[in-house]
């Protein structure tokens, strides 16, 4: 899917035009996008393989169980735990059945629905996370804040905040990298 979106991208910067608006988009526009997705790209993959040569499993497990750990005994489903998470995961459903099969997360019958799930995490997955957690950081700190003055973190913090402002809102205030393992 992201390369559909890519190519898509390409195609409307050389045409610079989108039918539902009236002016084609700058191209200072089109390539601050095209940047945003290629550096999102690029350094997730590098976290990623950070992460597998320390023996570790995705990175979409720590987003889950971090998650999971947020919401504390109560759980989520997982159509809530998807919407938490700050990665994509087309397929929540086979990634939970794994995390389940190591003893990182449980399942529990809903209490309101009795064909729905709760998912909690465990003890193992509690210990993961801890584990997992410097792993993660000194990977942050390689490929993404060794590259930013804490000012530009900062800006960058500020303008993608705009982009997403129920991000910005429920990250205020709280540190994501400390709070995280």
């Amino acid at each position: 899917m992201y390369l559909h979106i890519v190519v898509k991208i390409d195609t409307l910067a050389k045409t610079g035009y989108i039918p539902c608006m009236r002016r084609p988009l700058p191209d200072r526009t089109i390539d601050a996008w095209a940047r945003l997705l290629r550096a999102s790209h690029s350094v997730l993959t590098a976290v990623e393989s950070d992460l597998k040569a320390a023996g570790y499993p995705p990175l979409a497990w720590y987003d889950v169980l971090l998650e999971l750990k947020r919401a504390g005994r109560d759980g989520l489903r997982p159509l809530e735990l998807q919407s938490h998470m700050l990665l994509a995961q087309y397929n929540l459903s086979r990634l939970l059945d794994r995390m389940e099969k190591e003893a990182c997360v449980e399942r529990r019958p809903c209490p309101d629905d009795g064909r729905g799930q709760i998912v909690v995490i465990a003890p193992e997955g509690r210990q993961l996370l801890k584990r997992m957690w410097p792993a993660y950081e000194a990977a942050i700190g390689r490929h993404f804040a060794a590259r930013l003055s804490a000012d530009e973190a900062a800006r960058l913090a500020r303008l993608l905040g705009k982009l997403s402002p129920s991000l910005a809102v429920r990250e205020s205030g709280n540190n994501p990298g400390r709070s995280r393992g």
